[in-house]
């Protein structure tokens, strides 16, 4: 193997007026480590959207929505950004209890769990949120399940749109206004999914599991170019990932923002290299993974792509 040393390392400069992009941009002249990573991952995602040929797929996994990372992902939808989004339960149950009205707080991760168990708050590392939401969230839930067809059967994206349109603000209602399909293929895994469980002791409404697969397999099948963003792993990455396995097609573009490590074998970690085994992604796919915290990461990424294409 022949070693190349033709492009040096550029020390950084900041200063006060600095863009994000300008910001990322320098990160890419320096090139090492996941500063670099997280500029090619806004090359990658630059061409993704100029594409105008590509089906774009964004995950959402961990715990973004209470860290205030549901307003980005609203607004990408709203702007065009995302034609198909697969989620946790999770997310969208806070995405819910937002757009209703309720908000989490911000906490301390270095307290007394047991105090915030006797003070009724639930904690996610240092986010608070009251249990009064929840009751708040059970209420608006169980009245728009009540609107469903006794003795129906809905899609797991039917059920989600059916939510989005009794909600103004937030990822459901953006997705519901703009038609685009939410996928949730651990709903059940979720606040969402013990509501459910709770109107059914009363209402008789089918949710079936696999519905959504004919939908989502004819857009695979038709689609000429794919991208993805996966913000975490776990379900919503596998879900995406796997869809183009039945296909002859692979992902043309890939982004994974993770904290998670390949080397203990799961797949939140697993590199996208690891994913060309499979097919899932193209041999010649553009693909990248910045390690990191997803609410350092994705908001400026998303900030230094936006800036670029602002300037078209």
């Amino acid at each position: 193997m022949k070693h190349q040393c033709d492009e040096p390392v550029t020390q950084m400069h900041i200063r006060p007026s600095m863009t994000v992009g300008e910001l990322v941009n320098a990160m890419g002249k320096a090139g090492a480590y996941n500063g670099g990573s997280l500029y090619h991952a806004a090359e990658i995602y630059e061409k993704m959207l100029r594409d105008s040929g590509t089906t774009k797929f964004f995950g959402l996994a961990g715990a973004m929505v209470p860290a205030g990372m549901g307003g980005i992902v609203s607004d990408l939808i709203r702007d065009g950004y995302i034609d198909i989004l697969v989620s946790t339960g999770a997310n969208l149950t806070h995405d819910i209890i937002e757009a209703i009205g309720c908000r989490h707080f911000h906490g301390s991760a270095f307290t007394s769990d047991i105090e915030l168990r006797h003070d009724e708050i639930n904690r996610i590392y240092d986010v608070y949120l009251p249990n009064e939401a929840f009751e708040h969230f059970e209420v608006f839930m169980q009245d728009v399940f009540g609107e469903l067809e006794p003795n129906s059967t809905i899609s797991i994206s039917r059920l989600l749109r059916h939510i989005g349109s009794h909600l103004k603000t937030g990822i459901l209602a953006t997705s519901a206004q703009m038609e685009i399909p939410v996928y949730c293929p651990a709903v059940q895994d979720s606040m969402v999914g013990l509501q459910y469980w709770l109107f059914s002791q009363t209402t008789k409404v089918t949710v079936d599991a696999f519905a959504d697969m004919p939908e989502l397999l004819d857009t695979c099948f038709a689609t000429k170019k794919a991208g993805a963003i996966l913000v975490g792993g776990g379900v919503p990455k596998n879900f995406i990932l796997q869809s183009m396995l039945m296909t002859p097609n692979g992902f043309d573009y890939a982004i994974q923002l993770t904290g998670d490590r390949p080397d203990l074998g799961g797949l939140s970690g697993a590199t996208l290299d690891e994913a060309r085994s499979w097919g899932k992604i193209t041999e010649e796919a553009r693909a990248v993974t910045v390690y990191g915290d997803a609410t350092i990461t994705l908001p400026v990424l998303i900030a230094a792509v936006m800036e670029r294409l602002s300037h078209a």
